[in-house]
């Protein structure tokens, strides 16, 4: 953890001298010292190269711990050596500093990295990369929400106008003849007025 802290804290310095320390001329032909000025506090303004400040750290905590492992009875030498070693490299911080300003500095013109680096040095710019993060959380987990209500409310009235086209395309039912019910008799009920009865129904003749 302390050499962690060491490197970490000596790259930020090495870092925020590049800055105002390197001139133009070894990575840029094309682009001018007051360019490449103004790029350089653009980068440092919005911290754009904040994101790389644990790779040597991590690098030299994972190195310790696979050396320690493998000699054991190293493990103050390995220590010590990798503290020293990594402490000297983080010097090398410089160069991702300067090749962060060309990048900028190729997309972006003079004044618009002098407007950039006015607006993140202001309060409101600060405020906004300090609460940023929090902000773009927020808005994920809303957008998740709106996205989830969004694709139920398409299914729902999709299925529900596919629904409606169904049942309007299907045949309509059969209607009864005219002045029937479209129903068989019952068994054993009366036949019509004036109707034939039916075979072995003959009425007896009368006895003399």
């Amino acid at each position: 953890m302390m050499l962690h802290n060491r490197v970490r804290q000596f790259s930020a310095i090495v870092a925020a001298s590049a800055v105002l320390a390197f001139s133009a001329p070894a990575f840029a032909q094309d682009v001018t010292d007051s360019h490449l000025k103004a790029a350089r506090a653009a980068v440092a303004a919005i911290h754009a190269t904040d994101p790389f400040d644990n790779i040597l750290p991590q690098a030299a905590a994972a190195l310790e711990q696979q050396l320690i492992q493998k000699n054991p009875d190293m493990q103050e030498l390995i220590g010590k050596t990798i503290s020293e070693k990594a402490l000297a490299l983080a010097a090398r911080r410089a160069d991702l500093e300067k090749e962060a300003a060309l990048a900028y500095a190729k997309v972006f013109s003079e004044k618009d990295l002098n407007d950039i680096a006015a607006f993140y040095n202001s309060e409101a710019g600060k405020k906004l990369l300090d609460s940023g993060p929090t902000v773009t959380r927020d808005l994920v987990k809303a957008a998740d929400i709106w996205q989830n209500g969004l694709a139920r409310d398409l299914a729902q009235q999709v299925g529900e106008t596919l629904a409606a086209a169904a049942k309007a395309a299907a045949p309509a039912a059969p209607t009864p003849a005219e002045g029937t019910d479209g129903a068989a008799p019952a068994d054993g009920a009366a036949p019509a007025d004036g109707a034939a009865p039916a075979d072995g129904d003959q009425p007896e003749a009368p006895k003399n």
